[in-house]
Formats: structure tokens, sequence, C-alpha cells
């Protein structure tokens, strides 16, 4: 399976290939966990504030999905709570309260996880997150 195209037109730029490295590096099991609970207490609330600047959404939350099921690999889990856990945050490298651009940092690093582990984001979650958006519209 190629790469979406929203994936081939991410600004390299924005982020450097050495800070993605230290985000997405692995960490230890206590650690994970605390990046767990953190994602699943602010996961929402930023999405919602995200969802018409983030192309891409629902890739977003079907990686929410992947991360949060227990059935995939740790290591898989690992990067995509690293990159969840940094776009949850309210303060990075570029605030998202700067609108236009505060999530551009959040893209670049979603865009490498995502692109990362792509195989194992199952039908499952995708469904799942095609769910979650509707009932949010609606």
């Amino acid at each position: 399976m190629g790469k979406p195209a929203h994936f081939l037109v991410m600004n390299k730029s924005v982020i450097s290939q050495a800070k993605l490295g230290e985000i997405l590096k692995p960490v230890s099991a206590d650690e994970e966990q605390r990046r767990e609970r953190r994602v699943r207490e602010n996961f929402w609330r930023t999405a919602k504030r995200a969802a018409r600047h983030i192309p891409f959404m629902e890739d977003v939350v079907a990686s929410y999905y992947a991360a949060t099921d227990r059935n995939t690999p740790t290591r898989v889990r690992g990067t995509l709570l690293a990159a969840l856990a940094y776009f949850v945050m309210p303060v990075d490298m570029i605030p998202d309260f700067l609108i236009g651009f505060g999530f551009t940092d959040d893209l670049a690093v979603l865009t490498a996880a995502v692109t990362a582990i792509q195989g194992h984001i199952k039908p499952s979650h995708r469904e799942a997150a095609r769910e979650a958006l509707e009932r949010e519209q609606s």
C-alpha cells in the first residue's frame, strides 16, 4: 500500500529528523504508561480543536484506536503513543494556540508515526475512527 497523498506533501523542514527521532524513540514502560494516560485524558479535546486544521484527521483518530488496542504490537503502540502524546501537549515546538501554525509540528510528528506503522492500523481502527468522527459531526 502506497502512502496517501497528504503524507507525501508534508513539509519536512517543520521539524528535523533528529527531533522526530527524539520524540518517537522508545521509552521505559513507566513513561509509556504516563503517555497512554495523557493521551486517553486529552485526545478528544485536542482532536476537536485540531479537526479543521488536520486534513487527515481520520488517520489520527484511527491511530488513537490502534494505540489503545492491546492487540497492537508493543513497538507500534509505543510509536503511536509518543506521537499522540506530543499531539495532546498544549505547548510544544509550535504552541497549538497559534492559529494557522499551531498544529504544523504536530502534523509532522503524526505524519512520521502513521507513515512508519501504517500497516498496523487495522480496518476495525479505521471503522471506529469513522464512527467517532461522524458522531462528533452530528
